[in-house]
C-alpha cells in the first residue's frame, strides 16, 4: 500500500545564491556530510547537486505528511548513492521516527526516490510505500 508520495520543484539559482550569502552555515544546517561530499566532487554542478538533494528533502516531508515540524529536520534526511548509483534516503532522528510512526503494524516502509535536474530546475519525487513484513 501507498503510505505517502511528495514531490519538491527547487530552483537550483535559489540554492547557488543560499550558498552564495551564507556559505557554510547554510550548508551545515541543511546537507548532510555525504551530500556535500558528492557534490565537492562536481565543482561545475555543485549547486544543482544539493538542489536536487534539497528537493528530495522537501518531498519527503511531504510524503510523511509533517512538512519540517513535528521533529523532522533537513539534516535528517540524506541522499545517498547506492553502488550503480541510484539514488536513495538514509533517515536519522526525527525523520525515520516520522516514517516508523506512520507504517502500519506487520509493514515494512519502503522509500523510492527519483531526482532529475534541467538547468535552472532540480525536482525529485519520493513514494512511501508498506510491505507486509517477510515479504
Amino acid at each position: 500500500m501507498i503510505l505517502g508520495l511528495g514531490s519538491d520543484l527547487c530552483s537550483i539559482e535559489r540554492i547557488a545564491a543560499s550558498l552564495a550569502r551564507f556559505g557554510e552555515r547554510f550548508e551545515a544546517r541543511v546537507f548532510t556530510a555525504v551530500e556535500r561530499a558528492r557534490a565537492d566532487r562536481r565543482p561545475f554542478t555543485r549547486a544543482g547537486t544539493l538542489a536536487k538533494r534539497f528537493a528530495a528533502k522537501e518531498a519527503f516531508s511531504k510524503a510523511v505528511g509533517t512538512g519540517f515540524r513535528r521533529g523532522v529536520f533537513m539534516r535528517d534526511i540524506g541522499v545517498v548513492n547506492g553502488p550503480g548509483g541510484a539514488p536513495a534516503l538514509a533517515l536519522t532522528g526525527g525523520a525515520q521516527a516520522r516514517l516508523d510512526a506512520i507504517t502500519p503494524p506487520g509493514h515494512v516502509a519502503r522509500v523510492h526516490l527519483t531526482l532529475t535536474d534541467d538547468h535552472p530546475w532540480a525536482q525529485a519525487f519520493v513514494v512511501i510505500e508498506a510491505l507486509p513484513e517477510g515479504r
